[in-house]
């Protein structure tokens, strides 16, 4: 999928099996939902080549998803850039990464971290997550504490400027790093992806959103965070 997948659960009595379906799992989604394979379900919806009745009960999912931040950002977020063609990513990943931790949770798991590119789900914590410092790769700007949730960060330094504000057909660039800690993978990722998109207003979007924090640093390197973030250790002076 793009990104390293780990996995380290604590549970003695949960089989190695149920690791297994978790990575099967994401294997299956690669070839479903990546827009860069051409035979998947995604890109063949993306060229017109499928009828509605013809989509698979999961990609009907994303795509509500899809149209939910796309509407409650006023565009900002959008899976359908003009010269850029469909690719839903930015939902697909919390998506099934939440989806593979709910197959542990199936098999007995209670505790367990599922990190896929620094986006974590964790159960049965307190687990103790790190975030990147957006300018200096060898430091973090923040360490929380996840106990059962999720947390998800949205930045430019690992691709650049590549979410698109769909208001306006540019990159975002206005935040350096937004992260989110939300209930499921599936609301920290997207609305870390959509309100990096919406730029600085963002931060009081994804603040106001209920069951969601956020740690945001802006582009010059002011820190905004809501007032019940799990911070475990306070970021560095000069974040």
């Amino acid at each position: 999928m793009g990104f390293p997948v780990s996995l380290r659960v604590d549970d003695e009595d949960v089989p190695e099996r149920a690791a297994d379906a978790v990575f099967a799992w994401l294997r299956e989604v690669d070839e479903r939902f990546s827009p860069f394979k051409p035979g998947s379900e995604v890109s063949r919806h993306g060229r017109g080549e499928l009828e509605p009745h013809e989509l698979s009960e999961d990609l009907v999912e994303v795509l509500g998803l899809c149209e939910r931040y796309r509407l409650a950002t006023g565009g900002a977020f959008d899976v359908r850039l003009p010269g850029r063609g469909f690719d839903p990513c930015a939902v697909v990943k919390g998506w099934s990464v939440q989806r593979g931790a709910q197959l542990l949770r199936a098999a007995g798991a209670r505790r367990f971290c599922l990190n896929a590119g620094g986006d974590v789900v964790a159960s049965g914590g307190p687990w103790r997550v790190g975030v990147r410092h957006p300018e200096h790769a060898g430091r973090l700007c923040t360490v929380l504490e996840l106990t059962d949730g999720a947390v998800a960060t949205s930045a430019r330094y690992e691709r650049g400027d590549h979410i698109i504000d769909g208001r306006t057909g540019h990159p975002a660039t206005a935040l350096l790093s937004m992260t989110v800690v939300a209930a499921t993978l599936t609301e920290a990722d997207s609305v870390a992806t959509a309100a990096f998109a919406m730029g600085a207003e963002g931060i009081e979007w994804a603040a106001s959103l209920a069951g969601c924090e956020v740690f945001a640093v802006v582009a010059g390197g002011q820190v905004l965070r809501t007032a019940d973030f799990p911070v475990a250790e306070e970021p560095s002076a000069d974040v």
